[in-house]
């Protein structure tokens, strides 16, 4: 039996998981991490917290799976994309918070790259559309504010990275300052199609290039972990950001494949091979990732809010004691009554791009009541994704025929079926639903030679449950009219 380790280092928890090359689950373990709001717009987390809880998860599992660290194959990581850190060579200790990727603090700069009308060509050279979404504003933003940081990076002392350089930093204790392409992709910094970082955006956004960590494939060996980490030294040998890991993890390994990721964002992405098609919808082009010298690109819309609104049901209204409890309320009743959630409560991702939107909870009465929202809260979920779908449509020659799903709310029934009535697709919901887990395990076994192809991979996909549209054309339209029409009311040009 070979097992393999993923490390899932996500937005609102740690997570490590032993699989065998069947993809079957041997151990998960998983700890929450704490998120800071210190400012409206500003979302922050310690490096230190996602470390540790990271490699206590790893432990545990090992443990729970009752095997030793020298029985692993190969560890694969994935990780939260675009949140951006920095620390100092010497010491191993990060210089700042966290800023994670829904922080918006670098509004303002990007707006000011939006009026120099840097937009196409930041768009041309990266794939990205202008947001404080991606990892260079964070890092600009921390170079200007942070006291002395700006010194000690022309000293050459600070390093930059996402969460999987962070991690590989620590798993080699200070050996590698490495960042995967697909997480490279996101940092606005990228030459998307030379797979470099472009020394044009360098200059343009004054960042000395000693901070930046050295790119490699997804499928790089990178090192082995350190010395009495785990017991015995295990080989990391795959890596992907989490939404890459997701499509790879769901065997969208054929050009025009799509999946849909729903966490504490929602994140469709789609194969377009090893062609770079940019998007004339507002759409991102990616890197989905690079294998046995091969890159596959894909087109992805982002949306900030999907998971994260069932959170704030639960914290900020209190309106349900835990996440599980949204279905049953929402069910309580057999719509919204006119109801809607626009949750722009950081602003508004694809297809929309406006950093300044705010949340809006419309069209309520007397006779409202929690189960109400709890039902606009899912529904706003779906009509998200569908505003991306239909923005991904516009940019492929051939429709997409079905969309696979994975992510925690796909769990959700109602919401799954709403999904696939609002799309007016079938929704295709696999038996194993750890596919950004699977997906760096899996990409980790092929380079250590688990697999020998794709081809192997793919055949631990199986569908648990088909979702098949089963409303009316005209239901469909009037429901998609009442979203735009409070989505407009929650735009930031509402003129």
């Amino acid at each position: 039996m070979s097992y393999l380790l993923a490390l899932d280092q996500g937005t609102t928890s740690s997570r490590a998981i032993i699989f065998d090359e069947l993809g079957q689950i041997h151990a998960i373990a998983q700890r929450e991490i704490s998120i800071q709001t210190p400012h409206s717009g500003w979302v922050e987390q310690n490096a230190n917290e996602i470390w540790s809880t990271q490699i206590a998860v790893v432990q545990q599992a090992l443990a729970s799976a009752r095997i030793l660290a020298k029985d692993i194959r190969a560890l694969g990581v994935t990780n939260q994309r675009e949140t951006t850190v920095v620390w100092d060579k010497r010491t191993g200790k990060p210089l700042a918070p966290a800023l994670v990727w829904q922080d918006r603090r670098a509004t303002a700069w990007c707006n000011q790259l939006i009026q120099q009308q840097l937009s196409d060509k930041i768009h041309k050279k990266t794939g990205l559309q202008i947001d404080p979404y991606f990892s260079v504003g964070k890092l600009v933003w921390l170079l200007e504010n942070v006291d002395g940081l700006r010194q000690l990076a022309q000293q050459g002392h600070v390093a930059f990275g996402t969460i999987d350089s962070w991690l590989v930093w620590n798993l080699t204790q200070g050996a590698e300052h490495v960042i995967e392409v697909s997480n490279a992709s996101r940092t606005m910094l990228m030459n998307l199609s030379q797979q470099i970082w472009d020394e044009e955006l360098l200059e343009l956004f004054n960042i000395p290039a000693s901070v930046l960590p050295k790119i490699i494939h997804s499928d790089a060996y990178i090192a082995d972990t350190a010395q009495g980490l785990l017991g015995s030294n295990i080989p990391i040998a795959g890596i992907l950001g989490d939404q890459q890991a997701a499509l790879f993890g769901q065997s969208c390994f054929e050009t025009g494949m799509a999946k849909n990721t729903y966490g504490t964002g929602c994140f469709m992405l789609f194969n377009t091979g090893n062609q770079l098609q940019y998007s004339h919808n507002q759409l991102l082009t990616t890197l989905g990732w690079t294998c046995n010298n091969q890159t596959h690109y894909a087109l992805e819309g982002s949306v900030f809010m999907a998971g994260a609104i069932v959170q704030w049901l639960r914290d900020g209204l209190g309106i349900i004691k835990s996440s599980q409890e949204v279905e049953n309320l929402a069910s309580q009743v057999k719509d919204t009554d006119g109801v809607v959630l626009v949750p722009a409560f950081t602003g508004l991702g694809a297809p929309y791009w406006d950093s300044d939107a705010r949340a809006l909870l419309c069209g309520m009465s007397r006779g409202t009541t929690k189960a109400h929202i709890a039902r606009a809260a899912l529904e706003a979920i779906a009509f998200q994704v569908a505003d991306v779908f239909t923005a991904m449509q516009l940019d492929l020659s051939q429709p997409l025929k079905e969309l696979r799903v994975d992510g925690g709310a796909c769990q959700n029934d109602m919401l799954m079926q709403f999904q696939a009535d609002i799309l007016n697709v079938p929704v295709m919901r696999p038996k194993m639903r750890e596919a950004t887990a699977w997906g760096a395990a899996a990409m980790a076994g092929l380079k250590i030679g688990v697999f020998s192809d794709v081809d192997e991979i793919a055949q631990s996909w199986q569908l648990d449950r088909c979702f098949e549209p089963n409303i009316s054309s005209d239901q469909r339209q009037s429901q998609l009219q009442q979203w735009h029409k409070a989505l407009q009311r929650a735009r930031s040009d509402l003129s």
